[in-house]
């Protein structure tokens, strides 16, 4: 859609002219505004392409509001083309940031649902993300993760080409060890942001956290606190409050680089053989 069509559009939705809009860099996948009107309000605008990706983050995000656990922003309108949602003013981190930050996760991840997985599929960047699980059986969290993360990816890498013989034997090799390595973690199925790095929360002007681009599902909680050491972690003091808050079972640590794997994986799939060697390196870990 035309830039003109599409500030048209909303400005009908909205009842008011814009303003101003202001192109906000920091997407690699959508186009980016800041969106003023003339009573100045003020909203954020996703384009750019056109699919079901801008629904499934609307579904995501309100999803994460329904938890009423931490700061994500309000979503006013959304269609195959575009995402509007509530700007949310950057701010600094306040004194013990990342101590509320951990706590308030902490909160989210105690709101669960009876089965693994979401209401529909939905986008891990821009990879489908398999959240609907076939039949009428429900799958254990040892079973969807294998299915529906490893195994999903796995299969994109061998049809991009990634697949040489030590990624396939060590896959099949892992699968055997799936069991073993994740028992003793059973617990409902909790809310979970699903792609929770330092990219994916801002600060707003209170200073608190802000969840953003979330690739939600319901899950285990490992697995969000897992992605967030993907690209150096956080402070020490998020995962102490968040350990206090919602205590982790014993053996989260050995179970990391299982959650990290499906990352990795999805990074090869989608930037390529960079991260070849990081799969190898966390796929034989356990083997």
């Amino acid at each position: 859609m035309a830039a003109s069509s599409l500030f048209a559009l909303i400005e009908q939705l909205l009842g008011e002219p814009i303003e101003t809009s202001t192109s906000i860099g920091g997407g690699c996948i959508a186009k980016t505004h800041r969106i003023r009107t003339v009573s100045g309000r003020e909203l954020f605008l996703k384009s750019g392409f056109s699919n079901s990706m801008f629904r499934s983050e609307a579904n995501g995000l309100r999803e994460l509001r329904k938890a009423n656990a931490i700061g994500v922003p309000e979503v006013f309108w959304v269609d195959e083309n575009f995402l509007l949602m509530e700007f949310i003013y950057p701010g600094t981190k306040k004194k013990n940031f990342f101590e509320d930050f951990g706590w308030s996760l902490a909160n989210l991840h105690r709101y669960t649902a009876s089965h693994f997985g979401f209401y529909e599929d939905n986008f891990i960047g821009a990879t489908p993300q398999l959240n609907v699980v076939k039949g009428s059986a429900s799958k254990t969290w040892k079973q969807f993760f294998w299915e529906y993360r490893i195994l999903y990816q796995f299969q994109l890498a061998q049809k991009n080409g990634y697949a040489d013989e030590k990624l396939t034997n060590g896959i099949s090799q892992l699968e055997d060890r799936v069991e073993m390595i994740l028992s003793g973690s059973e617990e409902s199925p909790s809310l979970l942001h699903g792609d929770l790095w330092k990219g994916n929360f801002i600060v707003d002007r209170n200073g608190e956290p802000v969840l953003i681009d979330p690739a939600v599902y319901y899950g285990h909680r490992e697995a969000d606190l897992a992605m967030t050491k993907l690209f150096g972690g956080f402070p020490p003091e998020f995962y102490e409050a968040y350990n206090e808050n919602y205590p982790l079972k014993e053996g989260y640590e050995y179970r990391e680089n299982i959650y990290l794997l499906y990352h990795v994986l999805n990074h090869l799939n989608l930037f390529g053989h960079s991260y070849y060697l990081k799969a190898i390196q966390l796929i034989y870990s356990y083997l």
